[in-house]
């Protein structure tokens, strides 16, 4: 199954979290339960259409690695694979 965002939404695929940091520092075993705050744009909508009737183009495109709002992606599951769903504006930043 394919999903295909509508107007400013972007699809997400979660970054998996590390155990141990760079410096050797293990991590709990709960942090798998912790939100992502970042990810792989998987898909964008066409973009937000404004109240003079242009379209407003997206400024992410699929294959960027995005920093986001930790509380503001909706989560799904399409074939055994997670996927987060966000607003444009909720992206904070482009990782390169």
């Amino acid at each position: 199954m394919k999903l295909k965002p509508l107007s400013n939404h972007v699809i997400i695929k979660a970054a998996a979290i590390e155990e141990v940091t760079k410096s050797g520092i293990v991590l709990p075993g709960n942090i798998d339960k912790e939100r992502p705050e970042k990810g792989e744009v998987i898909a964008v909508g066409p973009g937000k259409m404004m109240d003079n009737g242009q379209l407003m183009p997206m400024s992410v495109k699929t294959g960027d690695q995005v920093v986001f709002k930790k509380y503001s992606p909706d989560e799904i599951k399409i074939d055994n694979e997670d996927y987060l769903i966000l607003n444009e504006g909720d992206i904070i930043a482009t990782l390169e």
